[in-house]
């Protein structure tokens, strides 16, 4: 009895060790991860004269101002590139939203001539880097005289193979019977779409609009190509602007400033929905 105890005592001793440093490795890499957010921050509230007489980097300020972000605000368009960059992600993502889900309900409930074929095809575009088209639709949004303007900004970027295959994948987990129960009673198809598939798949479609966000509030290479206007700048475009600029370059607290308020909504958006993220990501990865 003895003996079982000691060894019971040992494995709990064991476990409580493992415990400890598996605690301690991911308080490790959490501050690895969060270290360069803090350092913008710090940076974006220090003077322009105390960060500039810091020889040795100080990690904390005894005197933080808001005067960096007034001149983040005044000495470039920065809301104009915010304004540019709302209207950029919401029309992209909800003319995707409407691509997605017709092709998706169309690939999962309709039958067709050639779906296997043409859905194969699809997918098989996935396996081109985005590199190798952009230069087709730089040559197609220039031909078409859309260069600097909203409509060559989205066009390119309003379906994605990768989300109508996700919500393919969901709206096939929701059984037969329902569909051909709604078909019987005179259900069309968009009403049975709107009233039963999307409902189920809700989480599924959140994680797809969030991930669209972030990756329009993120786009970087096809504004940059396609748009020389400043009028038609995204945060992006504007950032790099700034850096290349005298101010960026030489007020580094200011610069700071403009991305920490350029960072604020996705972080604020990955905060709010990050479970929301991994539910519909892990939804579309289950079947049965």
């Amino acid at each position: 009895m003895d003996e079982i105890r000691r060894l019971e005592r040992k494995s709990r001793i064991r476990n409580a060790l493992w415990k400890i440093v598996i605690f301690a490795l991911l308080i490790v890499w959490a501050i690895v991860v969060l270290f360069p957010f803090y350092w913008m921050l710090l940076t974006s509230v220090k003077s322009y004269s105390s960060y500039n007489a810091e020889y040795i980097p100080k990690f904390f300020t005894l005197s933080p101002t808001i005067a960096n972000y007034i001149q983040a605000f005044t000495a470039v368009p920065l809301a104009k590139y915010f304004a540019n960059t709302l209207i950029f992600t919401l029309l992209t993502t909800g003319l995707m939203l409407i691509i997605i889900v017709l092709s998706a309900f169309a690939f999962s409930r309709l039958e067709f001539k050639g779906k296997n074929l043409v859905f194969t095809l699809f997918l098989s575009l996935m396996m081109i880097p985005n590199e190798l088209v952009i230069i087709t639709n730089f040559v197609t949004i220039t031909n078409a005289g859309l260069r600097n303007s909203f409509p060559g900004l989205i066009l390119p970027s309003i379906t994605s193979i990768f989300y109508i295959y996700l919500l393919k994948e969901n709206f096939e987990q929701i059984p037969d019977e329902l569909y051909k129960a709604a078909k019987v009673d005179g259900t069309s198809d968009f009403k049975y779409l709107w009233k039963v598939m999307i409902p189920i798949c809700k989480p599924t479609i959140i994680t797809v609009i969030i991930l669209k966000v972030i990756e329009c509030w993120n786009s970087y290479v096809w504004p940059r190509l396609i748009t020389d206007d400043e009028n038609y700048f995204l945060v992006s475009n504007g950032i790099q602007t700034i850096r290349e600029s005298g101010f960026g370059r030489e007020n580094i607290p200011a610069m700071m400033a403009a991305v920490v308020v350029i960072s604020i909504p996705l972080i604020v958006l990955f905060l709010f929905f990050h479970k929301k993220i991994m539910e519909g990501v892990s939804r579309g990865g289950t079947k049965g």
